[in-house]
């Protein structure tokens, strides 16, 4: 079987993948795999440590049925994904990236070809004194886009973002997935406006 493989790094923001992982794993039965720099702990925003099952380095790409990647700092000099990132996408495999994790793909060349959509905007990019890598022309004011196999989401729009994946991956059967979606949404308030598919 194919994995599920999630990026872990210092500082991310772990609640906006929970969900999904727990879906994936419940109902879709999918073998979930953390993969970071090295097997060292990574401490995220929530103050939990979570441990690296791999290297990125030992992961192929071939091997994964999707990536993906928590928001968490914009960061330049953090492209030791980027490899597995455009390895994934040209095997046509799904990469999920949230808020500001679709960085590392800006950074890889891939949103030239995809449309998109991020919490990283150009304001935040200049206060902090560093280079737009985004493709600003190929944005979507949305709370996912979904495009071929690349889905990308704004940070708050966590429970679209699950609901996403996990309609790409055939995880939930339709009857049951409405129903399911429509109880994590009346209590989260998350609705289904905003939402783009390519």
């Amino acid at each position: 079987m194919r994995k599920v493989y999630v990026y872990l790094y210092e500082d991310m923001a772990d609640f906006e993948v929970t969900l999904l992982l727990h879906r994936l794993r419940k109902d879709g039965g999918r073998e979930i795999e953390a993969v970071a720099e090295t097997l060292e702990p990574v401490k995220a925003q929530s103050g939990l440590r979570y441990w690296p099952d791999r290297c990125i380095e030992d992961t192929e790409a071939a091997d994964a049925e999707a990536l993906l990647i928590p928001g968490g700092p914009i960061n330049p000099g953090q492209n030791a994904i980027i490899p597995l990132v455009r390895d994934v996408i040209q095997q046509g495999g799904l990469v999920g990236a949230i808020c500001f994790g679709p960085q590392f793909l800006a950074r890889a060349g891939i949103l030239k070809d995809f449309r998109y959509t991020t919490s990283c905007t150009e304001e935040k990019i200049h206060q902090l004194g560093l280079e737009d890598p985004f493709p600003r022309e190929r944005f979507v004011q949305a709370r996912v886009v979904r495009d071929g196999h690349l889905i990308t989401a704004q940070g708050y729009a966590f429970v679209d973002f699950a609901e996403a994946v996990c309609d790409a991956l055939h995880v939930i059967p339709e009857d049951r997935r409405h129903a399911l979606v429509g109880r994590i949404k009346a209590t989260t308030g998350g609705n289904d406006h905003g939402t783009e598919r390519g």
